[in-house]
């Protein structure tokens, strides 16, 4: 059996999570942990991060929560701070299969 190459990642999950979101606008828990491979718990742990951070907004229907990127939130990271929408803005704009990006 072959030598597998370590896995590696440019961002980490909190960002990584973060972009999903962007380009997923209205993404669910579920879908963000399937798609990233994740545990639902850890997706669940970071989502609740990034809320008490003003980075995503969710909009509730019944049980289910969807999450969209807060663009007018301050992407905050230990060692810089930019507005969100320098940051991934382009991303909701140009990669996400809906143009519908802001839940209130």
């Amino acid at each position: 059996m072959g030598k597998q190459e370590p896995q590696w990642w440019l961002v980490s999950s909190h960002g990584a999570i973060l972009f999903y979101i962007a380009v997923h606008p209205g993404c669910t828990i579920k879908q963000i942990a399937e798609e990233m491979s994740l545990t639902r718990r850890t997706v669940w742990g970071i989502i609740g991060d990034l809320r008490r951070k003003d980075m995503i907004k969710v909009r509730k229907d019944g049980r289910r929560h969807h999450y969209t990127v807060n663009l007018d939130a301050t992407f905050t990271h230990p060692i810089m701070e930019f507005p969100m929408k320098d940051v991934i803005g382009k991303l909701t704009r140009e990669y996400s299969p809906s143009t519908k990006t802001d839940f209130a």
